[in-house]
């Protein structure tokens, strides 16, 4: 019976041991410990907290090297140009009606060519070309039937001659200055 007084507390020893080895961590460094729900326990959750970010490795494949057989794909340098359809022979050109603008002593300040608002790029309105001013835009279109019909869109704010509209939309120039920009587009007929 002294014998097995003995072997009783060696077993005690290692049946705690055990125990309490299984109430541990599961991993070698305690970040992957659980409880039975499955939640983690309250010291992986912690050190998960406090952990750095893993370090990320270097790719170790060498690049490729440069072969004759490989070519590279080239790209235009600036974006292809819109084609716009021709303007008529018979119309002013957008710029020269500005320059009568001036030449009558009209203000025609700021101008810019915004033909590439022809195209179907732009707002795709099929004009020829456009410039416009402070003051007014001045559009071309190719025949009087595209002019005609904007100018109808654009209504009380635009006038229009044959194949040229002249658009006030969004410059505040005033109904008598429009009056007197209106009389040299239809003097330049």
């Amino acid at each position: 019976m002294t014998n097995r007084l003995r072997v009783l507390p060696v077993a005690a020893a290692l049946l705690t041991t055990l125990v309490l080895a299984g109430c541990g961590d599961d991993s070698a460094d305690g970040s992957d410990a659980t409880w039975a729900n499955g939640s983690p326990s309250p010291k992986a959750a912690a050190d998960a907290r406090t952990a750095p970010a893993p370090a990320t490795k270097a790719s170790t494949r060498p690049a490729p090297a440069p072969s004759a057989e490989r070519t590279t794909e080239r790209r235009p340098s600036s974006e292809p140009k819109v084609v716009l359809p021709p303007r008529p022979t018979d119309a002013p050109a957008a710029r020269k009606v500005v320059d009568a603008f001036r030449a009558a002593g009209l203000p025609a300040a700021n101008v810019r060519n915004k033909s590439v608002d022809c195209g179907p790029d732009g707002l795709g309105l099929g004009c020829s070309e456009v410039v416009a001013t402070d003051a007014v835009a001045v559009y071309v279109f190719p025949d009087r039937t595209s002019a005609s019909d904007m100018a109808d869109t654009w209504g009380a704010e635009a006038y229009h001659k044959d194949d040229v509209v002249l658009n006030y939309i969004g410059t505040g120039t005033p109904a008598a200055q429009r009056k007197k920009y209106d009389a040299v587009l239809d003097k330049l007929g």
